[in-house]
């Protein structure tokens, strides 16, 4: 399914849309896009999500790596991120 955005930065989400395939289909982490729009739910059908311009290229995590490694300090990694945690397997922006 082809997405497509309403306005620029909008985005409606459409039927058995789940945060994960919206947050992917964007090239965002999931828990981005929930901060973004203060999710604490599922998302519905009909929804309207503000989609940050990314900051940077969505990155799987591998075994050895930081935060400082990976985005050249803790508190860049944080402020992208919007999380202190990393975990090999996450998904992340660099």
């Amino acid at each position: 399914m082809k997405l497509s955005l309403v306005r620029p930065g909008l985005y409606r989400v459409k039927r058995g849309q789940t945060l994960c395939c919206v947050a992917h289909a964007f090239g965002l982490p999931p828990r981005v896009l929930a901060a973004e729009n203060d999710l604490s739910e599922e998302l519905f059908e009909g929804q309207l999500l503000k989609i940050p311009a990314a900051a940077g290229n969505l990155y799987i995590v591998r075994g050895g790596e930081s935060r400082r490694l990976l985005c050249g300090s803790e508190e860049n990694f944080e402020r992208m991120n919007k999380t202190a945690l990393l975990y090999i397997g996450q998904s992340v922006l660099i």
